[in-house]
C-alpha cells in the first residue's frame, strides 16, 4: 500500500470528494498528518455564486458555507488517510456542535481550515475545525460525519 499524500491540489480533492462547482468549497489541502490533523484552504473571490444575494453591496460568505467547507476539508482528510480504495465514498454530515462565527469572511480573503481529530468510531469521525483569515480565527465548530458507500452500505 502506498503512503497517503501529505498535501492535495484541486485534482486530488476532486478524486477524494464527490462535490463539484458550485458546491466544492475547498481549493487545496496544504498539510495532512494522516487522519489526525491538517490545514485546507479556500480562496474567496467576488465570483462566488452566493455573493450577489448575500448581501447586495456588502458581500459576506454565509456561515453555513464556512461550516460546509470545514466538513469537506475533514472528509477529504479522512478519505486520503484511508487510501484510494475509499476515495469517492460519500461523506454524510451528521452533526455540528459548538459553532461560533467571529468575523465576516469577504471577497479577497483566504480562509485556512485547521482540522484536528476529536474522536472516531468508524464509520463516524469528529473533528474540531477552526477557520482563520490572516492568522485570526473567524469561525470554529466540531464537525461529525459518516462515511458511506454510494448505495448506503
Amino acid at each position: 500500500m502506498t503512503e497517503p499524500a501529505t498535501t492535495a491540489d484541486i485534482q486530488r480533492i476532486m478524486q477524494l470528494l464527490p462535490h463539484r462547482y458550485p458546491f466544492l468549497l475547498i481549493d487545496r489541502i496544504i498539510e495532512m498528518n494522516g487522519e489526525e490533523s491538517g490545514i485546507a484552504l479556500k480562496n474567496v473571490t467576488m465570483n462566488e455564486p452566493f455573493f450577489p444575494g448575500h448581501f447586495p453591496g456588502r458581500p459576506v460568505m454565509p456561515g453555513v458555507l464556512l461550516v460546509e467547507a470545514m466538513a469537506q476539508a475533514a472528509g477529504a482528510l479522512v478519505l486520503n488517510a484511508l487510501g484510494d480504495e475509499h476515495a469517492g465514498k460519500l461523506v454524510f454530515f451528521m452533526s455540528i456542535d459548538k459553532a461560533r462565527f467571529r468575523k465576516p469572511v469577504v471577497p479577497g480573503d483566504q480562509v485556512h481550515f485547521h482540522m484536528k481529530l476529536a474522536n472516531k468510531r468508524p464509520p463516524v469521525w469528529k473533528y474540531w475545525v477552526e477557520a482563520h483569515v490572516d492568522g485570526k480565527k473567524v469561525a470554529e465548530a466540531e464537525i461529525g460525519a459518516m462515511l458511506m458507500n454510494e448505495r448506503g452500505a
